[in-house]
């Protein structure tokens, strides 16, 4: 008996196909005997024994009913078929019979109310509304709580009579908590964005308010500005009023090139909950723009994001702009590709300003209150000078990793069998379209470990026991927690068809020459269709290991072939929008991460396909762990990652695959991929196929690559800046 209610559709008539083949199995072969295993059927509310009890009784009646001789199940989690409350069966037998197509949803909101020891039903605990006022909100805030938070904010305003006096006084109060507990790892970021979602709909209430009463409320500062310098004028002295109100003014944007933005908005969400002014530019911003904001709205701090490498580049344009520009505020540097290293060696060096790079949202709230305070600013940019210091004297003078010329880690490359091997054929060349398939199938193929990181929750996501494997047990139980609140908004998402998947793959005559990888027009492999660039390994291994690239596993002559891939997950940015518009920080970010999730999943399954249809794989041939796990013959490299570092290999895959046209995957200038959930990649057959990762790359290869790529030196060290191993 396999377990219902777990969000995937495939699995809500499992219940009832065991009654149907127990009713089948007793009229037609009446001498047989039917068992099972009960409990397995409510794994999905483990943790909830009421729920669990009446899901084993009615189930047992049912299945009793078809002929079902025998179940087994702990007698002490079974509950009286007639005893079960009528709401809580009514719920839980549209479940187990499959009534409703809404049946899971309904059932988990009902379980709620019904969480506790010994299964006794538990009330919404509500006597934190018996609280003042300013306890409520704080409670709210620390809760995620937001049902009561517009009644509960008109009563502060009317209490307090000017709209600020609530920000500043019970609100701030409040979000200090919030922080405190934060910065102390007692809170998860999962929750200070639920907070935030709280605070900014009481803002949101409070904003009408504070726009007719700014400058009443704001008169003194603003006659106190004046009196020191009667220069100013109203409009000025307003704006240095409403300034001083703040915590400072934090201009935040993704590069221009680049769509990427889930680390932005949990910086954003966390700074504005502790208290700072934040204007968020959004995506692709081009350096003009984010410094003529900056001016405009008198930003403190700057800060730039960026997860593909050639942003890397635009931030060092920015940065060089700001000191050109006479900026002297703060840069901070943030995102996946970003390092402390690079941040030291190629940024810094061209702003005199303070450039810091932010590891992750929780640092980004101690880094810029340091920046900004009179008392901490100047030790703390001194120590952050000193820091780069030391990382450019050790890339510039310190020990450095034994690499190899070209030719000779050409020479230390694998050494395979080409005469003997026989490359797998697939069963068709050329491309073929996959068009909006099952999210419910794609979820699947979800591997949930990304999702959490990307909520800075770290640990390992173990499938099978639905359990976020980390030694921080508070950690791990907020992770159960955001893993319903996400196999909640999938639910969303398909219910309401807010993403549609677009993808395409296909298979191509291919051979290998030198490091490159030439893709032909057809089977007589006489005309060349395109040519892939593959990067070596030039660090000395020691161990004995060959110095590989990607055409390693390619072969140079006979019957050998490639594949690639593009796909793309639309939808997500226009629902983050609509809830971004809705003040709902949480939902939003939530969306934009399991869009990402979806891409992975339709990749790895496209994988699947792809492997089945060169015919060295079978269906099920390997579990969905096993496949999540990469537990397979060949490999997906994407350009832009560790195997190929380089960008600009994208533009000859998506025009192989015409893949703009058939999935809605563009790339922009810097070759990032749009919509942002979308992912991309070549098919490697050979069962010595492998990923790797490429690193201290040196100036005779990179000459090479240049001349095979046709560009020039200075545009082959602008796209592959962080792997160069020479200065």
């Amino acid at each position: 008996i396999l377990t219902v209610a777990t969000g995937i559709e495939e699995h809500n008539n499992y219940a009832l196909d065991f009654i149907n083949a127990t009713r089948w199995i007793k009229e037609n072969l009446p001498g047989a005997k039917v068992s099972g295993g009960v409990s397995n059927i409510s794994f999905s509310f483990r943790g909830n024994n009421k729920v669990r009890e009446a899901m084993h009784s009615a189930f047992l009646y049912h299945a009793g009913l078809a002929g079902m001789d025998m179940g087994i199940v702990n007698a002490g989690m079974l509950e009286v078929y007639d005893e079960i409350p009528k709401d809580l069966l009514e719920h839980v037998e549209d479940v187990l019979l499959n009534r409703r197509a809404d049946s899971t949803e309904r059932l988990l909101e009902l379980a709620e109310s019904y969480k506790g020891q010994g299964g006794k039903k538990v009330e919404e605990d509500l006597s934190w509304r018996n609280e003042p006022v300013e306890k409520r909100l704080e409670y709210a805030l620390l809760k995620g709580i937001d049902k009561f938070i517009d009644e509960d904010t008109e009563e502060a305003r009317v209490k307090y009579v000017r709209p600020l006096k609530v920000i500043e006084g019970p609100l701030m109060d409040g979000m200090g908590v919030v922080g405190d507990l934060f910065g102390a790892g007692k809170m998860f970021l999962p929750q200070v964005v639920k907070s935030a979602r709280v605070m900014k709909k009481a803002v949101a209430w409070l904003f009408p308010f504070m726009e007719a009463d700014k400058a009443e409320y704001l008169a003194s500062d603003i006659a106190e500005l004046k009196a020191d310098d009667p220069s100013l004028s109203d409009e000025e002295a307003l704006r240095l009023a409403e300034r001083a109100r703040s915590a400072g003014r934090f201009l935040i944007a993704t590069v221009k090139g680049d769509v990427h933005d889930i680390g932005k908005n949990i910086v954003g969400v966390v700074l504005a909950c502790n208290g700072f002014e934040v204007t968020d530019m959004g995506v692709m911003v081009s350096c003009d723009k984010i410094l003529a904001k900056a001016k405009e709205i008198g930003a403190d701090v700057i800060g730039l994001s960026g997860l593909i490498t050639p942003s890397l580049d635009e931030m060092v344009h920015v940065a060089k702009e700001m000191e050109r520009g006479g900026f002297t505020v703060p840069l901070l540097v943030g995102g996946a590709t970003t390092s402390a290293a690079h941040t030291a060696i190629k940024i810094a060096e061209h702003y005199s300003g303070p450039v810091v790079h932010v590891l992750d949202a929780s640092r980004s709230v101690p880094v810029t209150t340091s920046l900004l305070s009179k008392d901490q600013k100047e030790a703390f940019a001194a120590e952050n000078r000193e820091k780069q210091q030391k990382l450019r004297d050790n890339f510039l003078g310190g020990p450095k990793k034994e690499t190899l010329s070209i030719a000779d880690a050409r020479a230390a490359g694998p050494k395979l069998d080409w005469d003997s091997y026989v490359p797998p054929v697939p069963s068709f060349t050329g491309t073929r379209t996959i068009k909006n398939p099952s999210l419910r199938e794609l979820a699947e193929f979800i591997d949930w470990t990304p999702f959490f990181h990307a909520w800075e929750l770290r640990g390992v996501w173990d499938r099978k026991a639905k359990v976020l494997k980390t030694k921080n047990a508070e950690g791990a139980a907020e992770g159960a927690k955001l893993y319903q609140d996400a196999l909640g908004w999938v639910d969303r998402i398909v219910a309401e068809d807010r993403f549609r998947a677009e993808g395409i793959y296909g298979f191509f005559p291919a051979n290998s020459t030198g490091d490159d990888i030439i893709v032909w027009t057809d089977e007589t492999r006489t005309a060349e269709r395109t040519r892939f660039h593959s990067l070596r390994q030039q660090i000395k291994k020691d161990s004995g290991k060959p110095n590989v690239a990607l055409s390693d596993w390619v072969s140079p002559s006979g019957k050998d072939y490639v594949g690639g891939f593009v796909v793309g997950i639309h939808g997500a940015h226009e629902f983050a929008d609509e809830l971004d518009q809705q003040i709902d920080p949480y939902g939003s970010i939530m969306v934009k991460a399991i869009a990402d999730r979806f891409a992975e999943a339709f990749a790895e399954f496209l994988h699947h396909q792809a492997r089945i249809e060169w015919g060295y794989e079978t269906e099920d041939q390997l579990t969905h762990d096993q496949l999540i796990h990469e537990n397979y013959q060949g490999i997906r490299p994407a350009p832009g990652y560790p195997a190929q570092p380089d960008h600009t290999e994208k533009p000859l895959l998506f025009d192989l695959l015409q893949a703009s046209e058939a999935t809605g995957v563009t790339l922009t200038e810097s070759c990032a991929m749009h919509p942002g959930a979308a992912v991309c990649g070549l098919y490697f057959s050979h069962p010595d196929s492998h990923y790797f990762a490429i690193s201290e790359l040196q100036k005779d290869q990179i000459e090479d690559y240049a001349k095979r790529k046709g560009i020039t030196l200075q545009e082959a060290e602008k796209w592959l800046g962080p792997w160069l191993g020479y200065a």
